[in-house]
This record gives C-alpha cells, structure tokens and sequence, in this order.
C-alpha cells in the first residue's frame, strides 16, 4: 500500500510501531553492542603474544616513544560515546541508566556506518567540571569523544573547554553533528525549489544547542544572516532581550547577528513569508500549526526534525502548502538525521589523526552529503542520502579528512582524497560484512517475532 493512500489513522499507527518494535527488541538482545577479539587467535599460545608475557614489549615501545601507542593498540580507532543522561533525544532529563539505550544504539551505528568501534559511557554526574575531567582521564584510551545527549548551557561550556584542553578530538553530535546534515538538506532542499542561499528567509523554531551550532553553520555555507530570525520559547531573538547578554550568551551571540529587521513577535509571525523552516524544539505533533506554514513563501521547505515526533506531521505540512518537508525520522521522506554525519566525520578524522573537529571538517562533511545525493539525483522527497547509501561514508571521511590536512589539524599529511576514502571503504565494508556474517550463521540471532 503506497504512503498517499494511507488514512491518516494508518500513518499515526505506522509512525508508532518502531516504539512498539523497540519494547520487543531490545529485551530480546539485551544490548545492541559488545566486544570481540580483533587479533587472531591460532591456539591458546596466542595469549602468551596478545597477553603475557610477551605483551610487555609493545608496553615498552610505547613508554620509551608514547606515539607507538597508535600502532601498537586499536586506540586510533575507539570512540567513546559520553552523556550524563540530561537532554535524551526529546526526553529530557532521564538520568544516565536511561540514557544507555540511545549511547548503545550510537555505538552500533558508529561500527555498522564508519567501522569506530565506540563504547557508550553513561555518567553519574551532572556537574560540567566533572564531565570535564572525565573525559580527560579517559583520553589515553580514546582516539575522540563523541559528547551526546548533554544539556545546555553546561553543554557549551563542557564543548568549549575540552576542544580547547583535551588532546584528543572532541565533539558535541547534538551540536555540530545535527548542524552538519541540517546543512547539506537546506543546500539541496534550496536546489529542489530553486532558490539562492544567499537570498532566502529562514526561520528557525527552537534555540537549544542543534539550533544554535546549525545557525553559525548555515551562516559559514552562505545564508545571510540578517534573513534568520530564531525564536525560542519567549519569542524571536532580537536586541530588546537585553537579558540574554548575561544569562544565555550563545543566544545572544545570535541576536546581534540576526533577524535584521529586529521583528518582535511569535513563531507563528516569524514564518510569515519565511521560505524556510527550521524546527528542533519540542516533540509534536501540533507543535506548529498548519495555518503557520500557509503563511510561509510559496516552495516552503520544512525541517521539522524533533524527536521522536516531528512537530507537525509530514502530511499535515503538505496539506498546508510545503513543497518540502524534512524530519529526523527513517520512516519519512528526507531524514535529516546525525546518522549521516558522525560515523563519517569520525572516521575521517580518526583516519588523519586529527586532533580536533573544526567547524569547517564539519561544513566540508555537509557539502559532501550534498554532493552524494545530487550525484543520485535529488528531488523534493530526496534531499540527502539514506543510511543504506554506504559509499557516501567514505566519501565523506575523505572530505573530512583532507579539510583537516588543509587546515593544519591533522598528524597524517601524506594522504590524498582518494587513499583516505579507500581506507575508509575497506574498514566500513569490514565491519558490515562482520555483522551479516554473524547473523548468516546464527550467532546473531534473527527474532521471530
């Protein structure tokens, strides 16, 4: 039965049933992620090379030169995937046992999509100065950090310190994950209805962390920034907030940027004529109302990308006159999803040794995505890639990679865009292929439910 002849009720039901698969599966595997032996194992004399005693000569190497510790152990290639369970994927504050789920599920895409072998830590702390120093004790084991589900404003200041303190690449998906696929959406959803990015109107629905890092994004990509206006729960962004100096700098940092005209007023009469929205605020639906995208440009395009439901649902948007609509989910047209970003991102980076992830590894990574669609072709419900597109990984990775080579970040430069997505393509089609192979012969089981 195609979408389009659908009843309403039939697309509510459709939409629920990953929660209701979720509450099967996930007691059924207990755990989406666990730890295999990389190195061969011939006989048990193996363990008298991988373990003692003849494991203290690779210790040795590595306390006489500390950079042998690349070579000698798979560090170059964990990830960990950390949270204090504060801001769950519209949940909220559900504490950091409630949070492994999702860090779980982080970890299994980091391996399936990029072949990083990722760990889901989930602290008990809420304090920033803690999560600091976490991850600073964590860095001899760890090629990066991936901070997840973190809430703001602490998790600009736990961003802010550590890429400027740790040693090792440290990123906030949340932040410059979701801005990086936002991003390569709005450049082909621009495309689709033939509009200039340096000339449209945009509208941004929420201004938590995503919202804000995809702002200054969008912004470095072309859209001028006098023609976003941002609007929180209180109203748009603009300079009669005074208040905002002290107590939410980021938003305030945004205010002198944007909504030109300075426009006092509500969501609803910020989309007036807008030909963009973009939306991360509460999960919906009714969120935003479908009277508010009548309202918008003719050949509107809308990412209403809250989780787990969208703020207004898909159908509903295209009643109202969006020629566009983009979500977070894969049940929809157009998933806009980190999905698409981190697994590559972080494989680029980890392949060049980079030692953090810049803003512009973060756009090269979204023009890339881009590319990878157009070259498919893109139209209005094809705007970026699927996560079953599995070469726009190594695409992506290389793209990565050589931003960070370029702009100095890197400890590989020797290599070229095509050794680096050739690296990339044997590593992640390792890691696919170990994982049909299991299920192939049963030792990951196929439910029957």
């Amino acid at each position: 039965m195609s979408e389009q002849k659908l009843t309403k009720e039939e697309l509510v039901k459709k939409a629920q049933k990953p929660s209701e698969d979720a509450m099967k599966m996930h007691p059924f595997f207990k755990g989406k992620v666990e730890v295999t032996p990389k190195a061969c194992i011939r006989d048990f004399q193996d363990f008298a090379i991988w373990y003692t005693p003849g494991v203290a000569a690779p210790c040795k190497d590595i306390e006489a030169n500390p950079e042998k510790v690349w070579e000698h152990t798979n560090k170059g290639n964990f990830v960990a995937v950390i949270s204090d369970g504060t801001r769950v994927l519209g949940l909220g504050d559900i504490g950091p046992e409630a949070a492994m789920p999702v860090m779980e599920g982080k970890a299994m895409l980091f391996k399936y999509l990029g072949g990083v072998d990722a760990f889901p830590i989930c602290l008990d702390t809420k304090d920033p100065e803690e999560i600091i120093q976490a991850v600073k004790w964590l860095q001899p084991t760890f090629g990066g950090v991936n901070l997840e589900d973190i809430s703001k404003p602490k998790c600009f200041t736990v961003l802010d310190r550590l890429r400027k303190e740790a040693r090792i690449p440290v990123w906030h998906d949340d932040q410059q994950g979701t801005a990086a696929v936002t991003v390569a959406g709005l450049i082909n959803a621009l495309k689709v209805v033939g509009k200039p990015m340096d000339q449209v109107k945009i509208t941004m629905n929420g201004a938590g962390a995503a919202n804000i890092r995809i702002a200054h994004l969008i912004i470095q990509a072309g859209v001028k920034a006098g023609n976003i206006i941002m609007c929180d729960s209180k109203g748009t962004l603009h300079k009669g907030r005074s208040e905002l100096k002290e107590s939410e700098p980021e938003k305030w940092e945004l205010v002198e940027l944007t909504n030109e005209n300075q426009l006092v007023g509500t969501t609803a009469e910020a989309m007036k004529g807008a030909d963009v929205l973009i939306s991360l605020s509460k999960s919906g639906p009714g969120v935003i109302k479908p009277d508010w995208v009548s309202s918008m440009a003719k050949g509107a395009a809308l990412f209403v990308c809250a989780n787990p439901v969208p703020e207004i649902w898909p159908w509903e948007a295209h009643e109202a006159g969006a020629e566009i609509v983009a979500t977070g989910r894969s049940d929809f047209p157009n998933q806009v999803n980190n999905s698409l970003g981190f697994p590559g991102i972080f494989r680029g980076t980890l392949d060049v040794r980079a030692k953090t992830i810049t803003d512009e590894m973060c756009l090269e990574a979204a023009l890339e995505l881009a590319r990878c669609a157009e070259d498919r072709g893109i139209n209005k419900d094809y705007l970026i890639p699927t996560m079953d597109d599995w070469e726009v990984f190594p695409r992506e990775a290389a793209a990565v990679g050589m931003k960070a080579i370029e702009q100095g970040v890197a400890l590989i430069t020797d290599a070229t865009f095509d050794s680096l997505k050739k690296q990339a393509e044997v590593i992640i089609k390792r890691s696919r292929d170990e994982t049909d192979l299991l299920q192939k012969e049963g030792l990951i089981k196929i439910p029957q439910f």
